[in-house]
């Protein structure tokens, strides 16, 4: 008699949803795929967005892509074209200056609500940040991944849950503009020294200094994104 039924028997069944989790682990990593992809730029404005291709470029089946797709549509990251399908959503110079105006406005709440919520460690530990981006000038990619992680420890140190979720909102929306401006070595120093001054009054406790400093921090950033996305506009 054949042993293989006994073993069959023995294994143990699968747990309730083990089918879904493994699926939206799919779909979850499909979306971050995507999404890198629109951000480093190998998918930009206007390009079509297709399942079949992207299921064959991940080697996964088409039911995962439809999910990631259906999000980063209603993120706003895909748009539908006329005769041309979904695609990678295009903005405009008005879109662009809209943009960065909600993220001016969030950000400058975010660096005023820190400066009366922070905590001592993390008043603390944005100074550390401060220094440490000090430390990796000249290393364009690690400063660009920096840059996300500081300003996400004033988000945090706001203590606002929807300011949060408002904010990263805002940030999946400025992957559509491309490549991060922290690439940028006169940018990166800049920057630097922006978010110097944005420690330095939270630390401060100085509510209206963090908050018109972060503005400016912003308004600076949307001026040199403008000149490279649309550099025949007077900007």
């Amino acid at each position: 008699m054949s042993a293989r039924p006994a073993a069959a028997a023995r294994r143990p069944a699968a747990a309730p949803g083990t089918g879904r989790v493994r699926h939206g682990a799919r779909s979850e990593h499909v979306y971050r795929r995507l999404r890198d992809a629109i951000h480093e730029g190998r998918f930009k404005s206007g390009h079509r967005v297709m399942e079949n291709e992207v299921a064959d470029w991940l080697k996964v089946s088409r039911t995962p892509v439809r999910d990631a797709i259906r999000r980063l549509e209603a993120e706003g990251m895909l748009e539908h074209a006329p005769r041309n399908g979904l695609v990678v959503a295009r903005l405009d110079r008005q879109a662009v200056m809209e943009l960065y105006v909600m993220r001016e406005t969030l950000e400058g709440t975010a660096a005023r609500l820190c400066a009366r919520h922070a905590s001592d460690m993390e008043l603390l530990d944005l100074a550390e940040l401060v220094e440490r981006e000090r430390q990796i000038q000249g290393d364009p990619e690690a400063v660009a991944r920096h840059n996300r992680r500081f300003h996400e420890a004033i988000h945090r140190g706001a203590h606002n849950r929807y300011l949060e979720k408002s904010l990263a909102a805002v940030n999946d929306s400025m992957w559509l503009l491309g490549k991060s401006l922290m690439l940028l070595p006169h940018r990166a120093q800049a920057a630097l020294d922006e978010h110097a001054r944005i420690v330095e009054a939270i630390h401060r406790r100085d509510p209206d200094a963090a908050e018109e400093a972060a503005r400016r921090h912003v308004r600076t950033a949307q001026r040199e994104r403008l000149k490279r996305l649309f550099p025949e506009s007077d900007s």
